[in-house]
């Protein structure tokens, strides 16, 4: 780390009471409401999840992932990540019933029991890969040793 520079956390919540990985750290998230753009849904999500609210111009996306279906009956889904630096606030769990916890770490360590997806994209988004998929059922670009494909490229 260069000298002079902080250390970078992220800021990870424990489910509980979800049936959908509970027990495990994952983001604050959610769906997006009619009409609702992704940034303004992460927004929206981190302020009713942890009851800090964001600048829209500290906000950055970070990537873009395919989740494949956990089980044959749910549809698979497109995820957009973000991240922000918290400049002022102290997030707070303002969901108890759905979260039994909200902690720091290290952006480098995060801790064993994270989401599975939410490590991956958070890894890619590290090696700066803008894009990627998880547990399709057959293999994209970017998996598989397949080069990913560039804003504004093609597939061949």
């Amino acid at each position: 780390m260069p000298a002079g520079k902080a250390a970078a956390y992220i800021l990870l919540l424990k489910r509980q009471n979800t049936g959908h990985q509970d027990g495990q750290y994952g983001l604050p998230a959610g769906k997006t409401e009619a009409g609702e753009r992704p940034g303004d849904a992460a927004l929206r999500e981190v302020y009713e999840e942890c009851g800090v609210q964001i600048r829209r111009e500290d906000l950055r996306m970070t990537g873009v992932m395919q989740i494949g279906a956990s089980e044959p009956s749910q549809d698979e889904r497109i995820d957009f990540f973000f991240e922000a630096e918290c400049r002022s606030g102290t997030p707070v769990n303002c969901e108890p019933d759905k979260c039994s916890e909200l902690a720091w770490f290290p952006a480098e360590l995060l801790p064993e029991n994270t989401i599975p997806f939410v490590r991956e994209a958070w890894n890619r988004a590290r090696r700066g890969e803008w894009y990627g998929s998880y547990a399709m059922g057959k293999n994209l670009p970017g998996e598989s040793g397949q080069e990913p494909i560039e804003p504004g490229g093609s597939v061949k």
